[in-house]
């Protein structure tokens, strides 16, 4: 019993701690402008045209933090925070989500991998847990093996996604750097934020796979 508060209580703090991580980094930098004093739109639009990429679109879009690249309209949507403003974050989040419009012009193997697996992914989390509690309610071991293929599917999206976002942050690095949006000596600090954004998916990935692993391991006592 006590072994499962701990991984109870894991798998709760390990997300909360990424979040809080994020959002720390994101009020202390977004206090912070860079040099060239550029919006986040604009970053974005100057990297954009500097890689050849004019028919990539940006827009506003609502929330915070739900900035993001959406790869069947070619848009790059930026949440307010980061469209109008000239902070380090900014501009670190604003060229990041034009990494991945970069990764699609370039036809990037994990992003198209990533987008393969988007159905499958959806429809095993939304069904998995349905077919391991109907596994154990009704003991029948087949429905639980079942769901644990489908969550399967759902934690490959997440590992996969790992290598998408390091390696838009990784463009997102350059890009700021050669075009001078950001000197040398703001390279480090633009980073941090970059890298606590990293964090969520490391998180999300982490407890996925112990969650998967967890259940694996229920199936195989019940098996013998």
């Amino acid at each position: 019993m006590g072994s499962y508060l701990i991984y109870i209580a894991l798998i709760l703090i390990i997300p909360l701690w990424a979040q809080g991580k994020v959002k720390s980094a994101y009020n202390k930098y977004s206090k912070k402008p860079t040099s060239s004093q550029m919006t986040g739109a604009e970053v974005a639009r100057k990297i954009l045209d500097d890689n050849g990429l004019y028919h990539v679109n940006i827009e506003r879009t609502k929330g915070t933090l739900s900035d993001h690249y959406d790869p069947r309209s070619k848009v790059v949507r930026l949440s307010d925070g980061i469209y109008g403003g000239r902070s380090m974050a900014s501009s670190a989040i604003a060229a990041h989500e034009v990494g991945h419009a970069i990764q699609d012009q370039e036809e990037y193997a994990f992003l198209r991998f990533r987008s393969a697996l988007v159905p499958v992914a959806n429809f095993g989390s939304n069904i998995s847990f349905f077919l391991i509690l109907a596994g154990i309610f009704l003991n029948m071991m087949e429905l639980f093996f079942f769901g644990i293929i489908f969550m399967g599917a759902a934690v490959l999206f997440q590992l996969v996604t790992l290598p998408v976002e390091f390696d838009a942050s990784n463009r997102a690095m350059t890009q700021l750097v050669s075009t001078g949006i950001i000197r040398n000596d703001e390279e480090r600090e633009t980073k941090k934020v970059l890298d606590a954004a990293a964090l969520t998916y490391v998180a999300a990935a982490l407890v996925a796979l112990l969650e998967l692993a967890r259940f694996i391991l229920i199936f195989l006592n019940n098996r013998d």
